[in-house]
């Protein structure tokens, strides 16, 4: 398939631009490979023998590493403390992995040299801003006839238990916004679409490349779900940690 055969997958900055991350290109195309692999780094590419290939997503015939695992690979070899804290934030403002997932995939992998990532993993867990996902979701509702949403809140059942976490939530009609799901309706840490569901909360789920590139089905499915969820009986769920919508 290139210059790592078989099996291998395109990590680092490639695998962040292909995501959609505005960041320059690499001198290197960072590259997974089997641990077996008998092939050696180049000019052009920088070769990691590796036992824990992730399962890659594909773009135009290119196996890519997933978001916190391209980040992660890159983190690790970063000595710069702020180029170290704007890399650990790219991912996360993009909306395409939260600091959980980050510290998973570092916890999973090799700790030589991790003390500052982890450190600096540690205070961006602290971080609660806007996502750029959620600016381009405050743009989109501006031409929607829909009152304001509240934004990032964890939605409780009729006994206070935590069910789901929403970016986007409209009380009076239980209807909530999740960002970021994958093709496929993956969500990662927000996979608790069911439980609300379940809970006969009226959900709609959008893609990135749905948020950007399909604005106006997106809009017309956000009127249409606030409509439905309208002529139902409200269900017995509240919210917690609710953000105003800005004014």
């Amino acid at each position: 398939m290139f210059y790592g055969g078989a099996g291998s997958i395109v990590t680092g900055v490639d695998a962040l631009r292909a995501q959609g991350i505005r960041v320059p290109p690499p001198r290197h195309v960072h590259t997974l490979v089997p641990i077996h692999r008998r092939v050696h780094s180049q000019d052009f590419v920088r070769l990691e023998r590796t036992s824990r290939l992730p399962d890659p997503f594909w773009d135009e015939g290119i196996a890519f590493a997933p978001p916190a695992r391209a980040t992660i690979d890159i983190a690790r070899r970063e000595t710069a403390p702020e180029r170290l804290r704007r890399l650990l934030g790219l991912p996360i403002y993009y909306g395409l992995c939260t600091s959980d997932d980050l510290r998973a995939e570092l916890d999973a992998g090799n700790q030589r040299g991790t003390a500052s990532v982890r450190d600096m993993l540690r205070s961006l867990s602290r971080f609660t801003g806007e996502t750029y996902l959620q600016g381009l979701a405050r743009g989109l509702l501006e031409s929607v006839p829909l009152p304001p949403p509240v934004w990032n809140v964890t939605i409780c059942d009729a006994l206070g238990r935590p069910i789901g976490v929403v970016d986007a939530w409209w009380d009076e009609v239980a209807l909530g916004w999740q960002l970021g799901v994958d093709a496929w309706g993956r969500s990662g840490p927000k996979m608790n679409h069911l439980a609300l569901t379940a809970a006969d909360v009226i959900l709609v789920r959008t893609t990135p490349d749905q948020l950007r590139a399909e604005g106006g089905s997106v809009a017309r499915q956000l009127a249409s779900a606030f409509a439905h969820a309208a002529k139902r009986r409200r269900p017995r769920v509240r919210a917690l940690g609710s953000v105003p919508a800005a004014v």
